[in-house]
């Protein structure tokens, strides 16, 4: 029996999400990675495979992998998509379970009023 590292598992989760979500012009993804010092988001057309618009906690000059930083940059990531004039995204966690860092960053984006 072989058994797989959390990654692998968490990408094989994710191709399995993928293939039943992707974004359009209108309701665009957005997708989060987080490694361990930083957290990041893209708002993806996967029609045109273009990338909308992102942003990132990398730029801050402090340890910015926890769950503060997160929210914060779900905040900034809300009023980003909102100068875009989009109301309703797909939210693509990236097989990571929906809990800590990635919750916090998805429930400030609701509070910017995005709709899921």
């Amino acid at each position: 029996m072989k058994i797989n590292s959390r990654n692998k598992a968490r990408i094989k989760k994710h191709l399995k999400i993928r293939q039943k979500i992707s974004g359009t012009s209108k309701i665009p993804r957005l997708s989060v990675y987080k490694s361990h010092k930083n957290f990041y988001a893209q708002l993806i057309d996967d029609t045109k495979g273009i990338t909308l618009t992102s942003a990132s906690t990398i730029s801050e000059k402090e340890y910015s992998g926890n769950i503060k930083a997160a929210e914060k940059l779900g905040h900034e990531m809300g009023k980003k998509i909102k100068s875009l004039k989009i109301n309703e995204i797909v939210f693509d966690r990236s097989g990571y379970i929906y809990h800590g860092k990635v919750k916090s960053f998805a429930e400030a984006v609701r509070a910017e009023g995005i709709k899921f």
